[in-house]
Protein backbone atom coordinates (compact mmCIF):
# COMPACT_ATOMS: atom_id res chain seq x y z
CA UNK A 1 0.00 0.00 0.00
CA UNK A 2 1.62 3.36 -1.14
CA UNK A 3 2.31 5.52 2.02
CA UNK A 4 0.15 8.71 2.62
CA UNK A 5 1.14 11.89 1.90
CA UNK A 6 2.02 13.96 5.15
CA UNK A 7 1.82 17.84 6.37
CA UNK A 8 5.28 18.06 5.03
CA UNK A 9 4.54 16.47 1.88
CA UNK A 10 1.99 19.31 1.34
CA UNK A 11 3.66 22.35 2.99
CA UNK A 12 7.21 20.94 0.23
CA UNK A 13 4.89 20.86 -2.60
CA UNK A 14 3.04 24.67 -1.68
CA UNK A 15 6.56 25.31 -1.54
CA UNK A 16 7.72 24.14 -4.68
CA UNK A 17 4.78 25.66 -6.69
CA UNK A 18 5.47 29.09 -4.83
CA UNK A 19 9.40 29.16 -5.75
CA UNK A 20 10.32 27.00 -8.04
CA UNK A 21 10.15 29.67 -11.03
CA UNK A 22 12.23 32.24 -9.02
CA UNK A 23 15.36 29.43 -8.25
CA UNK A 24 15.11 28.41 -11.74
CA UNK A 25 15.57 31.70 -13.49
CA UNK A 26 18.27 32.20 -11.10
CA UNK A 27 19.98 28.78 -11.95
CA UNK A 28 19.81 29.97 -15.90
CA UNK A 29 22.15 32.61 -15.35
CA UNK A 30 23.99 30.23 -13.39
CA UNK A 31 24.63 27.50 -16.32
CA UNK A 32 24.93 26.73 -20.01
CA UNK A 33 21.58 25.60 -21.44
CA UNK A 34 18.04 24.92 -20.17
CA UNK A 35 19.03 20.77 -18.80
CA UNK A 36 21.65 22.07 -17.08
CA UNK A 37 19.81 24.95 -15.16
CA UNK A 38 16.97 22.61 -14.08
CA UNK A 39 19.49 20.08 -12.53
CA UNK A 40 21.35 23.18 -10.50
CA UNK A 41 17.60 24.42 -9.61
CA UNK A 42 16.82 20.64 -8.52
CA UNK A 43 19.57 20.39 -6.26
CA UNK A 44 19.61 23.86 -5.03
CA UNK A 45 16.09 23.61 -3.81
CA UNK A 46 16.62 20.27 -2.55
CA UNK A 47 19.49 21.83 -0.26
CA UNK A 48 17.46 25.25 0.65
CA UNK A 49 14.94 22.99 2.10
CA UNK A 50 17.19 21.21 4.12
CA UNK A 51 18.79 24.35 5.27
CA UNK A 52 15.41 25.55 6.06
CA UNK A 53 14.37 22.79 7.72
CA UNK A 54 17.16 22.88 10.12
CA UNK A 55 17.37 26.30 10.88
CA UNK A 56 13.59 25.79 11.57
CA UNK A 57 14.26 22.73 14.09
CA UNK A 58 17.33 24.65 15.42
CA UNK A 59 17.05 25.44 19.88
CA UNK A 60 15.66 28.69 20.88
CA UNK A 61 18.38 30.50 22.41
CA UNK A 62 17.58 33.87 24.02
CA UNK A 63 14.08 34.02 23.27
CA UNK A 64 15.26 33.88 19.28
CA UNK A 65 15.98 31.40 16.84
CA UNK A 66 18.57 31.15 14.78
CA UNK A 67 18.37 34.11 11.97
CA UNK A 68 17.49 32.87 8.86
CA UNK A 69 17.03 34.25 5.52
CA UNK A 70 13.37 34.47 3.70
CA UNK A 71 12.66 31.56 1.24
CA UNK A 72 13.39 33.10 -1.98
CA UNK A 73 16.75 34.39 -0.86
CA UNK A 74 17.16 31.54 1.17
CA UNK A 75 16.50 29.01 -1.84
CA UNK A 76 18.98 31.69 -4.17
CA UNK A 77 22.01 31.31 -2.03
CA UNK A 78 21.40 27.84 -2.15
CA UNK A 79 21.56 28.02 -6.00
CA UNK A 80 25.24 30.18 -5.31
CA UNK A 81 26.47 27.36 -2.76
CA UNK A 82 25.38 24.63 -5.47
CA UNK A 83 27.12 25.97 -8.26
CA UNK A 84 30.41 26.45 -6.17
CA UNK A 85 30.22 23.04 -4.94
CA UNK A 86 29.97 21.51 -8.92
CA UNK A 87 33.06 23.89 -9.36
CA UNK A 88 34.46 22.31 -6.24
CA UNK A 89 33.66 18.68 -7.47
CA UNK A 90 35.12 18.94 -11.77
CA UNK A 91 31.67 19.89 -12.99
CA UNK A 92 32.06 23.82 -13.94
CA UNK A 93 32.27 23.05 -17.62
CA UNK A 94 28.04 23.29 -17.05
CA UNK A 95 28.44 26.58 -15.68
CA UNK A 96 28.42 29.90 -17.06
CA UNK A 97 32.16 30.84 -17.51
CA UNK A 98 32.25 34.03 -15.87
CA UNK A 99 30.29 32.84 -12.77
CA UNK A 100 33.51 30.15 -12.98
CA UNK A 101 36.26 33.41 -12.84
CA UNK A 102 33.57 34.37 -9.85
CA UNK A 103 33.37 31.72 -7.78
CA UNK A 104 37.15 31.42 -7.59
CA UNK A 105 38.01 34.91 -6.37
CA UNK A 106 38.16 36.63 -3.81
CA UNK A 107 34.49 38.35 -4.46
CA UNK A 108 32.94 35.07 -3.99
CA UNK A 109 34.76 34.17 -0.10
CA UNK A 110 33.16 37.39 0.59
CA UNK A 111 29.78 35.70 1.26
CA UNK A 112 30.45 32.70 2.89
CA UNK A 113 33.88 33.93 4.87
CA UNK A 114 33.90 35.39 8.28
CA UNK A 115 30.25 36.79 9.17
CA UNK A 116 31.65 40.60 9.89
CA UNK A 117 33.21 40.59 6.34
CA UNK A 118 29.87 39.76 4.46
CA UNK A 119 28.16 42.34 2.08
CA UNK A 120 26.24 44.62 4.48
CA UNK A 121 22.85 43.79 3.02
CA UNK A 122 23.09 39.97 3.37
CA UNK A 123 24.12 40.72 7.45
CA UNK A 124 20.98 43.12 7.31
CA UNK A 125 18.45 41.43 5.90
CA UNK A 126 19.37 38.01 8.26
CA UNK A 127 18.98 39.91 11.69
CA UNK A 128 15.50 41.09 10.94
CA UNK A 129 12.43 38.94 11.87
CA UNK A 130 11.68 36.61 8.98
CA UNK A 131 8.52 38.07 8.60
CA UNK A 132 10.14 41.81 7.99
CA UNK A 133 12.64 40.49 5.81
CA UNK A 134 10.22 38.74 3.58
CA UNK A 135 7.89 41.98 2.94
CA UNK A 136 11.32 43.80 1.65
CA UNK A 137 12.53 41.40 -0.08
CA UNK A 138 9.11 40.35 -2.13
CA UNK A 139 8.34 44.18 -2.35
CA UNK A 140 11.87 45.27 -3.56
CA UNK A 141 13.60 42.64 -5.17
CA UNK A 142 10.87 40.23 -6.47
CA UNK A 143 8.54 43.60 -7.64
CA UNK A 144 5.62 42.41 -6.50
CA UNK A 145 2.72 45.24 -5.73
CA UNK A 146 1.92 45.81 -1.83
CA UNK A 147 -1.42 44.87 -2.40
CA UNK A 148 -0.02 41.74 -3.85
CA UNK A 149 2.21 40.78 -0.99
CA UNK A 150 0.30 41.79 1.72
CA UNK A 151 -2.08 39.01 0.63
CA UNK A 152 0.03 36.71 0.77
CA UNK A 153 2.08 37.51 4.30
CA UNK A 154 -1.18 37.88 5.71
CA UNK A 155 -0.84 42.06 6.16
CA UNK A 156 -3.79 44.30 6.38
CA UNK A 157 -3.44 46.07 3.07
CA UNK A 158 -4.66 49.30 4.65
CA UNK A 159 -1.53 49.79 6.56
CA UNK A 160 0.99 47.52 4.55
CA UNK A 161 2.70 50.72 3.25
CA UNK A 162 3.27 51.97 7.15
CA UNK A 163 4.41 48.40 7.81
CA UNK A 164 6.81 48.59 5.21
CA UNK A 165 8.49 52.06 5.74
CA UNK A 166 8.61 51.03 9.14
CA UNK A 167 10.54 47.73 8.10
CA UNK A 168 12.69 49.61 5.31
CA UNK A 169 13.83 52.23 7.95
CA UNK A 170 14.72 48.99 10.65
CA UNK A 171 16.58 47.48 7.73
CA UNK A 172 18.67 50.99 7.29
CA UNK A 173 19.54 50.86 10.82
CA UNK A 174 21.00 47.33 10.91
CA UNK A 175 23.19 48.26 7.23
CA UNK A 176 24.26 51.15 9.87
CA UNK A 177 24.83 49.17 12.28
CA UNK A 178 26.51 46.27 10.62
CA UNK A 179 28.97 48.71 9.00
CA UNK A 180 29.99 49.91 12.09
CA UNK A 181 30.93 46.66 13.38
CA UNK A 182 32.98 45.57 9.97
CA UNK A 183 36.60 45.59 10.07
CA UNK A 184 37.72 48.60 8.20
CA UNK A 185 40.99 51.02 8.39
CA UNK A 186 41.39 54.55 9.56
CA UNK A 187 39.84 56.52 6.15
CA UNK A 188 36.90 54.23 6.21
CA UNK A 189 36.41 55.13 9.84
CA UNK A 190 36.20 58.68 9.40
CA UNK A 191 34.19 58.34 6.89
CA UNK A 192 31.69 56.40 8.34
CA UNK A 193 29.43 58.94 10.24
CA UNK A 194 29.29 61.53 7.17
CA UNK A 195 28.02 58.69 5.21
CA UNK A 196 25.44 57.61 7.86
CA UNK A 197 24.32 61.56 7.34
CA UNK A 198 24.44 61.99 3.92
CA UNK A 199 22.15 59.08 3.29
CA UNK A 200 19.11 59.75 5.33
CA UNK A 201 18.13 62.66 3.47
CA UNK A 202 17.02 62.75 -0.58
CA UNK A 203 18.46 66.49 -0.58
CA UNK A 204 21.82 65.90 1.13
CA UNK A 205 24.32 65.68 -1.26
CA UNK A 206 27.45 63.63 -1.33
CA UNK A 207 30.99 65.80 -0.54
CA UNK A 208 33.79 65.27 -3.40
CA UNK A 209 36.06 63.69 -1.47
CA UNK A 210 33.47 60.59 -0.34
CA UNK A 211 32.46 60.40 -3.27
CA UNK A 212 35.87 59.86 -4.91
CA UNK A 213 36.08 57.54 -1.55
CA UNK A 214 32.91 55.88 -2.46
CA UNK A 215 34.22 55.06 -6.16
CA UNK A 216 37.30 53.04 -4.72
CA UNK A 217 36.40 51.65 -1.51
CA UNK A 218 33.78 48.60 -2.14
CA UNK A 219 32.59 47.70 1.43
CA UNK A 220 32.09 51.72 2.03
CA UNK A 221 30.07 51.69 -1.44
CA UNK A 222 28.01 48.48 -0.51
CA UNK A 223 27.24 51.01 2.64
CA UNK A 224 25.81 53.82 1.13
CA UNK A 225 23.69 51.27 -1.42
CA UNK A 226 21.53 50.10 1.78
CA UNK A 227 21.52 53.09 3.48
CA UNK A 228 20.29 55.13 1.22
CA UNK A 229 16.19 54.48 0.56
CA UNK A 230 15.67 57.18 -1.47
CA UNK A 231 16.87 57.06 -5.52
CA UNK A 232 15.69 53.64 -6.52
CA UNK A 233 18.87 52.16 -5.56
CA UNK A 234 17.81 49.65 -3.08
CA UNK A 235 16.79 47.03 -5.08
CA UNK A 236 20.39 46.13 -6.39
CA UNK A 237 21.60 47.04 -2.90
CA UNK A 238 19.77 43.69 -1.81
CA UNK A 239 19.87 41.25 -4.65
CA UNK A 240 23.92 42.04 -5.12
CA UNK A 241 24.82 41.82 -1.49
CA UNK A 242 22.76 38.71 -0.69
CA UNK A 243 22.80 36.87 -3.86
CA UNK A 244 26.11 38.08 -5.36
CA UNK A 245 26.85 37.04 -8.85
CA UNK A 246 24.10 37.87 -11.25
CA UNK A 247 21.92 40.08 -8.55
CA UNK A 248 21.72 42.83 -10.50
CA UNK A 249 20.52 40.06 -13.52
CA UNK A 250 18.00 38.36 -11.20
CA UNK A 251 16.53 41.76 -10.31
CA UNK A 252 15.99 42.74 -14.09
CA UNK A 253 14.46 39.35 -14.67
CA UNK A 254 11.69 39.36 -11.82
CA UNK A 255 11.02 42.70 -12.50
CA UNK A 256 9.90 42.16 -15.92
CA UNK A 257 8.94 38.63 -14.86
CA UNK A 258 6.25 40.68 -12.53
CA UNK A 259 5.42 43.23 -15.03
CA UNK A 260 4.02 40.32 -16.86
CA UNK A 261 2.60 38.27 -14.75
CA UNK A 262 0.07 40.91 -13.39
CA UNK A 263 -1.16 41.33 -16.54
CA UNK A 264 0.37 44.52 -17.67
CA UNK A 265 -0.94 45.30 -21.26
CA UNK A 266 -3.46 42.61 -21.02
CA UNK A 267 -6.70 44.21 -22.35
CA UNK A 268 -9.67 43.43 -20.60
CA UNK A 269 -8.73 42.09 -17.68
CA UNK A 270 -11.31 41.86 -14.60
CA UNK A 271 -10.02 44.50 -11.98
CA UNK A 272 -10.67 41.96 -8.84
CA UNK A 273 -8.40 40.08 -6.62
CA UNK A 274 -7.99 37.58 -8.82
CA UNK A 275 -6.57 39.83 -11.48
CA UNK A 276 -4.13 41.01 -9.14
CA UNK A 277 -2.53 38.25 -7.96
CA UNK A 278 -0.06 36.58 -9.85
CA UNK A 279 -0.57 32.88 -11.00
CA UNK A 280 1.39 29.90 -12.16
CA UNK A 281 1.97 29.03 -15.50
CA UNK A 282 0.74 32.22 -17.43
CA UNK A 283 2.45 34.60 -19.25
CA UNK A 284 5.01 34.11 -21.37
CA UNK A 285 5.87 30.17 -21.37
CA UNK A 286 9.59 28.91 -21.07
CA UNK A 287 10.41 25.60 -23.37
CA UNK A 288 11.13 23.19 -20.34
CA UNK A 289 12.92 20.70 -22.54
CA UNK A 290 13.16 18.78 -18.85
CA UNK A 291 9.20 18.43 -18.34
CA UNK A 292 9.57 14.95 -17.23
CA UNK A 293 12.31 15.98 -14.68
CA UNK A 294 10.57 18.78 -13.04
CA UNK A 295 7.46 16.36 -12.84
CA UNK A 296 9.82 13.89 -11.21
CA UNK A 297 11.50 16.61 -8.91
CA UNK A 298 7.90 17.79 -7.49
CA UNK A 299 6.53 13.66 -7.18
CA UNK A 300 9.79 13.63 -5.08
CA UNK A 301 9.59 16.45 -3.02
CA UNK A 302 5.83 15.24 -2.35
CA UNK A 303 8.00 11.87 -0.94
CA UNK A 304 10.22 13.19 1.02
CA UNK A 305 12.92 12.34 -1.15
CA UNK A 306 15.29 15.43 -1.77
CA UNK A 307 18.35 14.52 -2.85
CA UNK A 308 19.44 14.36 -6.54
CA UNK A 309 17.24 13.38 -9.15
CA UNK A 310 18.74 11.60 -12.29
CA UNK A 311 18.92 13.49 -15.56
CA UNK A 312 18.43 11.81 -19.03
CA UNK A 313 22.52 12.11 -21.19
CA UNK A 314 25.76 12.21 -20.06
CA UNK A 315 27.67 14.98 -18.86
CA UNK A 316 29.44 15.44 -21.90
CA UNK A 317 26.27 14.97 -23.75
CA UNK A 318 24.90 18.47 -21.56
CA UNK A 319 28.37 19.99 -21.76
CA UNK A 320 28.15 19.47 -25.77
CA UNK A 321 24.70 21.44 -26.08
CA UNK A 322 25.40 24.88 -25.62
CA UNK A 323 22.77 26.36 -27.70
CA UNK A 324 20.30 24.71 -25.18
CA UNK A 325 20.15 27.82 -23.52
CA UNK A 326 16.52 29.24 -23.46
CA UNK A 327 15.53 32.74 -21.58
CA UNK A 328 13.61 31.65 -18.55
CA UNK A 329 9.81 32.71 -19.08
CA UNK A 330 9.69 35.26 -15.85
CA UNK A 331 6.29 35.09 -15.34
CA UNK A 332 6.82 31.72 -13.59
CA UNK A 333 7.18 28.15 -14.71
CA UNK A 334 3.69 26.37 -14.96
CA UNK A 335 4.13 23.43 -12.78
CA UNK A 336 4.69 19.84 -14.55
CA UNK A 337 1.98 17.51 -14.85
CA UNK A 338 2.98 14.17 -13.38
CA UNK A 339 1.30 12.32 -16.84
CA UNK A 340 3.98 12.01 -19.12
CA UNK A 341 1.61 12.28 -21.86
CA UNK A 342 0.91 15.55 -21.15
CA UNK A 343 4.69 17.02 -20.69
CA UNK A 344 5.16 18.11 -23.92
CA UNK A 345 7.48 20.87 -24.49
CA UNK A 346 5.82 24.03 -25.35
CA UNK A 347 6.75 26.24 -28.48
CA UNK A 348 9.77 28.28 -28.69
CA UNK A 349 9.28 31.72 -27.50
CA UNK A 350 9.64 34.69 -29.52
CA UNK A 351 9.64 36.99 -26.72
CA UNK A 352 12.93 38.34 -25.92
CA UNK A 353 14.70 37.46 -22.37
CA UNK A 354 14.21 39.51 -19.92
CA UNK A 355 17.67 39.51 -17.97
CA UNK A 356 20.05 41.68 -16.37
CA UNK A 357 23.31 41.00 -14.80
CA UNK A 358 25.78 42.01 -12.25
CA UNK A 359 29.81 42.54 -12.73
CA UNK A 360 30.67 38.98 -14.97
CA UNK A 361 27.56 38.14 -16.70
CA UNK A 362 28.28 36.57 -20.35
CA UNK A 363 28.37 38.98 -22.85
CA UNK A 364 26.36 36.19 -24.97
CA UNK A 365 28.05 33.62 -27.15
CA UNK A 366 31.67 33.04 -27.92
CA UNK A 367 33.40 34.08 -30.30
CA UNK A 368 30.79 36.69 -31.80
CA UNK A 369 31.93 40.23 -32.81
CA UNK A 370 29.51 42.67 -34.75
CA UNK A 371 30.40 45.09 -36.73
CA UNK A 372 30.08 48.27 -35.19
CA UNK A 373 27.44 49.68 -37.90
CA UNK A 374 25.65 46.61 -39.23
CA UNK A 375 25.15 46.96 -42.73
CA UNK A 376 23.42 44.47 -45.51
CA UNK A 377 22.04 41.46 -44.67
CA UNK A 378 22.67 39.55 -41.37
CA UNK A 379 23.98 36.09 -41.30
CA UNK A 380 20.14 34.74 -40.42
CA UNK A 381 18.54 36.78 -43.63
CA UNK A 382 19.13 33.33 -45.90
CA UNK A 383 16.47 32.28 -43.09
CA UNK A 384 13.87 34.59 -43.99
CA UNK A 385 13.21 37.10 -46.17
CA UNK A 386 14.70 40.35 -46.68
CA UNK A 387 11.93 42.37 -45.19
CA UNK A 388 11.82 40.32 -42.08
CA UNK A 389 15.12 41.76 -41.16
CA UNK A 390 15.10 45.25 -42.28
CA UNK A 391 12.17 47.48 -40.37
CA UNK A 392 12.77 50.36 -41.90
CA UNK A 393 11.64 53.92 -39.83
CA UNK A 394 9.29 51.54 -38.46
CA UNK A 395 10.61 51.17 -34.82
CA UNK A 396 11.03 53.16 -31.39
CA UNK A 397 13.85 53.05 -28.47
CA UNK A 398 12.76 53.50 -25.17
CA UNK A 399 16.30 53.98 -22.81
CA UNK A 400 15.99 53.79 -19.60
CA UNK A 401 18.59 54.51 -17.21
CA UNK A 402 18.26 51.79 -13.83
CA UNK A 403 20.78 52.86 -11.72
CA UNK A 404 23.71 54.68 -11.35
CA UNK A 405 26.61 54.97 -9.04
CA UNK A 406 29.78 57.44 -9.13
CA UNK A 407 31.71 55.96 -11.36
CA UNK A 408 29.31 53.55 -13.04
CA UNK A 409 25.51 52.82 -14.04
CA UNK A 410 22.96 50.18 -15.17
CA UNK A 411 20.59 51.19 -18.02
CA UNK A 412 18.29 49.21 -20.49
CA UNK A 413 17.42 49.44 -23.93
CA UNK A 414 13.81 48.61 -25.26
CA UNK A 415 13.21 48.24 -29.37
CA UNK A 416 9.43 48.58 -30.56
CA UNK A 417 9.77 46.65 -34.16
CA UNK A 418 6.25 46.71 -36.13
CA UNK A 419 7.98 44.54 -38.80
CA UNK A 420 8.77 40.65 -37.82
CA UNK A 421 12.23 40.27 -37.37
CA UNK A 422 14.64 37.08 -37.31
CA UNK A 423 17.68 38.32 -36.50
CA UNK A 424 18.41 41.93 -35.30
CA UNK A 425 21.53 44.36 -34.43
CA UNK A 426 21.06 47.52 -32.43
CA UNK A 427 23.56 50.54 -32.39
CA UNK A 428 23.79 53.62 -30.57
CA UNK A 429 26.12 56.52 -29.46
CA UNK A 430 27.24 57.93 -26.61
CA UNK A 431 27.75 61.41 -25.92
CA UNK A 432 30.05 61.76 -22.74
CA UNK A 433 32.99 59.18 -23.43
CA UNK A 434 30.85 55.86 -21.51
CA UNK A 435 32.62 52.61 -21.93
CA UNK A 436 30.07 49.50 -21.57
CA UNK A 437 31.59 46.95 -19.53
CA UNK A 438 29.36 44.16 -19.42
CA UNK A 439 26.05 43.46 -21.52
CA UNK A 440 23.15 40.74 -20.84
CA UNK A 441 20.75 38.93 -23.53
CA UNK A 442 22.87 40.47 -26.50
CA UNK A 443 26.42 40.63 -27.78
CA UNK A 444 28.41 43.70 -27.35
CA UNK A 445 30.45 45.27 -29.64
CA UNK A 446 32.28 49.08 -28.86
CA UNK A 447 34.25 51.12 -30.68
CA UNK A 448 34.59 54.19 -29.59
CA UNK A 449 31.06 56.24 -28.80
CA UNK A 450 29.58 53.77 -31.03
CA UNK A 451 27.97 50.46 -29.20
CA UNK A 452 26.59 47.26 -31.34
CA UNK A 453 24.15 45.00 -29.36
CA UNK A 454 23.76 41.85 -31.20
CA UNK A 455 21.17 39.12 -30.65
CA UNK A 456 21.83 36.07 -28.79
CA UNK A 457 21.07 32.32 -29.80
CA UNK A 458 18.07 32.74 -27.48
CA UNK A 459 16.05 35.94 -28.93
CA UNK A 460 17.06 36.28 -32.46
CA UNK A 461 13.02 36.44 -33.26
CA UNK A 462 10.97 39.03 -33.01
CA UNK A 463 6.79 39.22 -33.73
CA UNK A 464 5.60 41.90 -35.66
CA UNK A 465 4.72 44.98 -33.45
CA UNK A 466 6.56 43.20 -30.63
CA UNK A 467 9.66 44.16 -28.84
CA UNK A 468 13.11 43.13 -27.70
CA UNK A 469 15.12 44.31 -24.78
CA UNK A 470 18.93 43.75 -23.15
CA UNK A 471 20.71 45.67 -20.48
CA UNK A 472 24.20 46.36 -19.33
CA UNK A 473 26.56 47.96 -16.95
CA UNK A 474 28.54 50.87 -18.20
CA UNK A 475 31.32 53.55 -16.90
CA UNK A 476 31.17 57.25 -16.73
CA UNK A 477 32.69 60.17 -15.96
CA UNK A 478 32.00 64.36 -15.46
CA UNK A 479 28.80 63.52 -17.49
CA UNK A 480 26.33 60.90 -17.91
CA UNK A 481 23.97 62.11 -21.03
CA UNK A 482 21.43 59.72 -22.56
CA UNK A 483 22.58 57.84 -25.63
CA UNK A 484 21.74 59.35 -29.08
CA UNK A 485 21.35 57.84 -33.06
CA UNK A 486 19.72 54.55 -32.05
CA UNK A 487 19.93 51.84 -35.32
CA UNK A 488 18.28 48.93 -35.39
CA UNK A 489 19.98 46.56 -38.23
CA UNK A 490 21.16 50.08 -39.84
CA UNK A 491 18.07 52.22 -39.69
CA UNK A 492 17.24 54.62 -37.33
CA UNK A 493 14.98 54.47 -34.43
CA UNK A 494 13.10 57.04 -32.91
CA UNK A 495 12.72 57.87 -29.21
CA UNK A 496 9.63 57.48 -27.86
Amino acid sequence: MPDLPTPQDATEAALFAEYWDAVLSYADLCTSGAQTANQLATEAFAAGLREARSVGSSPVRAGRRAPRLPMIPLLLTAVRSTAAGWEADGFGHRLDPDLRLWLNSDKAARYTGPPLLRPVALRALRDLQEADASLLWLVEVEALPLPVVARRLGLDPDVAGQELDQVQALFRDRCHRAHLDTPMDAQCRSYARLLDAVTRSPATGTPDDLSRHLATCVQCAEAAGCLRLHGGGLPAALAGGVIGWGGLAYLERRRRAAEVRLGAGRPGAPADRESEEPKEGTGRGRLLRGGLLAAAVLLSLLALGVSMMPFGGSDEDRAARPDDRQPVADPGVPLPSADPSRAAPTARSTAPSASGTAIGTPTGPAGRAPDPEPQGTSASTARGSDAATRPGAACHVEYEQVNEWPDGFQATVTISTAQALADWRVSWSFRDGQQVSQMWDASLSQHGARVTATAADYNKSVAADGRLSFGFLASWHGRNSAPSAFTLNGHTCAAR
